[in-house]
C-alpha cells in the first residue's frame, strides 16, 4: 500500500497548505481514533506541540476529530517530543500525538503518533491509518462524545524524569552551560532541568512568538550559541531543535560536535561500564566512517539503518540494543526514552565531564572524522530528478571514482522536497569535485 501523507516522521508540510491543513488534521484525528477503538473503554489521547502559531489550529482540529469518535483528549501544551513519548506511557494513554515540524522553519508543521508503549507508530500502522482516511468516520453518539481538557504538571513530570537519567547525587555545580532552546518546545524545561541540577545556565532561544522557532538559533543554526559560549566563558553549549529530540554540543571554544561524536562518547563509556547492549551502536547510513572505525578499534559493532530515527529505533528494538541515533543529533537511549531526546543526551555529556574532569573539547573529539560533504538540492513539486538517465549516469561515475577509499550516498529527504547528496573520501579535492558534479546534474533535472 502506498503512503500519500505519511513520510519518515509522520505527516509534515507547509501549514494551511495541503496536506497540512485543519481539514486533514480533523480527518486524521477521526481515523486514528477509529484505529485505536478496540476495547471497551473510552480511549485516552495525549497531545503535545511545539511553539508554532499553526499548532493551535492543528491541535484544535485533531481534538475535534478524536473527540468526535469518542476519545478523551489531554492537552499538554508546548512540551518536547520525548516528553510526549514518556507521558503517553506513564499516563496509560492509548495514543500520543506530537504536533511539530522538528527543525523546519515556522511555516511548516507536522503530526506524529506514538503508541501506548511510547514508541512511534510503525510504517504498517501509519498505512492502515491512511486507509481509514477515505472511510466514513465511526462517529460516537452524543452521550459518548469525548472530552478535552488541558492538564497541568506534565512539564514537572518530564523535568523530574530527565534529572533521573544521570547518576544519583551527581551535581552539575561549577559548570557554566549555554542552552539554546531554538524558541521551541523545550524553552522552559531545558533551562529548568539544568538549573535544578546545579549548573549556571545561560539560556538562549527561550522567547517563542509563534514565528521564530529554529530561526537563527537551535541545533541546526548554532552560531549564536557558539558565540555565547565564548563570550560568557562557558564550559559547553547545548543546542536543541524545535521539538528537542536532537542536540548539537558545543565545546568551550565554540566548536561543534555532531551526533556521531556524542554517540561515540556514550558508546565508549557504556561499553566500559558493561552497559552497552550486545556491544552494538545503531546508526544510519549517514554516520561517518570515522565512527565505524572508532567502534571497530574498541571491539564494538556499528549496525546501520535507513535515515530516520524511527528506523534506528526499530532496529534497536528488533536486536535488543539500547543505544542508537543519527549524525544530525538524534540520540536514542532506550534505557531512558523511547525516542531521541536532545536534553537527556546533553546531560550524558555533562555527566561525563563531571565524572572524568575533562573539558568538553576533549570529550567532543572521540575520533577523527573522514572528510564528508553534504549538499542539498531542492527540486520542484512533481519533479523526479533521480529518474533521469543523465543523473543516474552521473551517480554511477561518481561512485566509481570514490570506490577506492570512500562512498557516495544519494537519497530523497522524507520531510522536504530535497535530494541529499553526501560523500566521504580521504581525498577532499576529489570529494568536492564529485559532489558538485552530481548535485549540478540533479539541479538541472529538477
Amino acid at each position: 500500500m502506498g503512503r500519500k501523507f505519511f513520510g519518515t516522521d509522520g505527516v509534515r508540510g507547509t501549514a494551511n497548505t495541503p496536506p497540512m491543513t485543519a481539514e486533514l488534521a480533523l480527518r486524521l484525528g477521526a481515523a486514528v481514533g477509529r484505529y485505536f477503538e478496540a476495547g471497551d473503554h473510552q480511549h485516552r489521547v495525549v497531545i503535545g506541540k511545539d511553539t508554532r502559531r499553526s499548532g493551535y489550529m492543528i491541535e484544535n482540529a485533531l481534538t475535534a476529530g478524536l473527540t468526535s469518535v469518542g476519545a478523551n483528549v489531554l492537552l499538554l501544551g508546548p512540551v518536547p517530543t520525548p516528553a510526549v513519548g514518556m507521558l503517553t506511557r506513564s499516563m496509560r494513554a492509548d495514543l500520543g500525538v506530537m504536533i511539530s515540524a522538528s527543525h523546519n522553519p515556522y511555516q511548516d508543521n507536522g503530526i506524529k503518533f506514538f503508541g501506548p508503549d511510547g514508541y512511534k507508530l510503525s510504517d504498517q500502522a501509519e498505512e492502515e491509518i491512511e486507509a481509514l482516511l477515505d472511510a466514513e468516520p465511526a462517529l460516537a453518539p452524543p452521550e459518548k462524545i469525548g472530552q478535552a481538557s488541558r492538564i497541568e504538571g506534565d512539564r514537572a513530570r518530564y523535568v523530574e524524569f530527565a534529572k533521573t537519567t544521570i547518576p544519583r547525587n551527581q551535581s552539575m555545580s561549577g559548570l557554566k552551560v549555554v542552552v539554546d532552546c531554538a524558541n521551541g518546545a523545550a524553552y522552559r524545561t531545558a533551562p529548568e532541568v539544568l538549573w535544578e541540577l546545579g549548573a549556571e545556565v545561560i539560556p538562549l532561544g527561550v522567547s517563542p512568538n509563534g514565528f521564530n522557532i529554529n530561526r537563527g538559533c537551535g541545533s541546526t543554526d548554532p552560531g549564536a550559541a557558539a558565540e555565547a559560549v565564548v563570550a560568557h566563558g562557558a564550559d559547553l553549549g547545548i543546542a536543541l531543535d524545535g521539538d528537542a529530540d536532537r542536540v548539537t554540543i558545543l565545546d568551550e571554544t565554540g566548536a561543534i560536535a555532531d551526533g556521531d561524536q556524542l554517540m561515540a562518547l556514550i558508546a565508549g563509556l557504556w561499553a566500559d561500564q558493561e552497559r552497552l547492549a550486545r556491544g552494538t551502536l545503531v546508526a544510519t547510513v549517514m554516520s561517518n566512517l570515522g565512527l565505524e572505525r572508532f567502534l571497530q578499534a574498541r571491539g564494538l559493532h556499528l549496525e546501520r539503518t535507513a535515515v530516520g530515527d524511527r528506523y534506528v529505533v526499530e532496529a534497536m528494538r528488533a536486536g535488543g540494543y539500547n543505544l542508537g541515533g543519527e549524525q544530525s543529533g538524534h540520540v536514542v537511549m532506550t534505557d531512558h526514552a523511547t525516542t531521541g531526546d536532545g536534553l537527556i543526551a546533553g546531560l550524558q555529556f555533562m555527566s561525563a565531564m563531571v565524572a572524568g574532569g575533562q573539558p568538553a573539547s576533549v570529550l567532543a573529539r572521540q575520533f577523527e572524522p573522514v572528510p564528508q560533504l553534504l549538499e542539498n538540492v531542492r527540486y520542484a513539486p512533481g519533479a523526479a530528478p533521480l529518474d533521469s538517465p543523465v543523473v543516474r549516469q552521473a551517480i554511477a561515475e561518481a561512485e566509481a571514482r570514490l570506490a577506492a577509499g570512500g562512498r557516495l550516498l544519494i537519497r530523497k529527504s522524507g520531510t522536504e522536497p530535497l535530494v541529499r547528496v553526501m560523500g566521504e573520501s580521504e581525498d577532499e579535492g576529489l570529494l568536492r569535485e564529485v559532489i558538485e558534479s552530481v548535485a549540478a546534474e540533479i539541479a538541472r533535472a529538477s
